[in-house]
């Protein structure tokens, strides 16, 4: 009998919700890029080959790199990058464009969630990668905020979610 291949998507704070803001060489934000990547590797243990990363700053790169590094060492994984909507990295620092442009680069597929901005796409991304979603991972400080929402909605729908605290 085949084993079912389950998808995991993640959610997680942006920068200024992380205790060393940008620092990513602060010991904390490399303990948890190591949580992070251990927890990659949990999921795909459980059978998740499909990862949908929300492809903002901040803890959805740290996913999105620890999910290329487990494909990079000969894992069948396809990585989907959601896009809430075509210009998301437009006001970012150019460091921060480049990166995202070379994460792009690495996902097997992207889906634009919408094509024009508004207050309520954010969510509505958040709510696409849950809806595909047997398995949700999360980096969270037990703030309200979007982070909050999709463990929430997550749970909602049944998926099994994962939080790594700060």
């Amino acid at each position: 009998m085949e084993r079912e291949i389950l998808v995991c998507a993640f959610t997680g704070h942006r920068p200024e919700k992380l205790p060393w803001r940008e620092n990513e060489a602060d010991p904390r934000c490399l303990a948890l890029k190591q949580r992070l990547a251990g927890a990659v590797e949990q999921a795909y243990a459980q059978g998740a080959r499909r990862f949908i990363c929300g492809m903002a700053r901040g803890a959805d790169f740290y996913f999105c790199e620890a999910v290329i590094a487990l494909r990079r060492r000969a894992a069948p994984i396809v990585l989907e990058g959601a896009i809430p909507f075509p210009g998301q990295a437009d006001r970012w620092k150019e460091e921060d464009r480049v990166r995202y442009r070379g994460l792009l680069d690495e996902c097997d597929r992207l889906t634009i969630v919408q094509q024009k901005y508004d207050r309520e796409c954010m969510l509505r991304r958040d709510r696409y990668m849950v809806d595909r979603a047997q398995m949700l991972l999360a980096v969270y400080n037990g703030m309200p905020g979007g982070t909050r929402y999709t463990i929430a909605y997550a749970m909602s729908r049944g998926a099994a979610v994962t939080i790594l605290d700060l």
